[in-house]
């Protein structure tokens, strides 16, 4: 192996990393503002609660598309072959497509759209996914 497909390697491995880590922040910001939500109709939720909600219940299914793509993020990272560029770039293309909000999308990019207006964090942590996206 030479050591630029190995610097190569190493600069893949970093950017699923952080990619992965952005998606989680914008997950757990996500995840709050449904829990606010939820909460302000049926009253607070422990945690546990709040995990199985997260599972089963359809006010939070739409955030199962980023739970999935970190899933996908973290099989990559954990495979023992090489990740092909081929690969990187299909995931950052998914991964764009995914995070556009629109008051007419589907459903995700609705409920996104909404979270982007009732809450900074989103805001923060979309801005922060975005430019790491738009950097590749």
């Amino acid at each position: 192996m030479t050591s630029n497909t190995l610097l190569q390697r190493i600069n893949q491995q970093q950017f699923l990393r952080n990619l992965r880590n952005k998606f989680l922040s914008l997950h757990t910001c996500l995840l709050q503002t449904e829990r606010i939500a939820y909460e302000q109709v049926r009253g607070r939720v422990s945690s546990t609660e709040l995990l199985q909600l997260v599972i089963d219940n359809e006010q939070f299914a739409w955030l199962h598309r980023i739970s999935q793509l970190v899933v996908q993020i973290d099989e990559m990272l954990g495979a023992d072959e090489p990740i092909s560029l081929e690969d990187i770039q299909n995931l950052i293309t998914h991964a764009r497509r995914l995070i556009v909000p629109s008051e007419v999308g589907n459903a995700f990019a609705r409920k996104y759209y909404a979270a982007l207006q009732r809450e900074p964090s989103v805001v923060m942590a979309h801005a922060d996914l975005s430019e790491l996206l738009a950097a590749k």
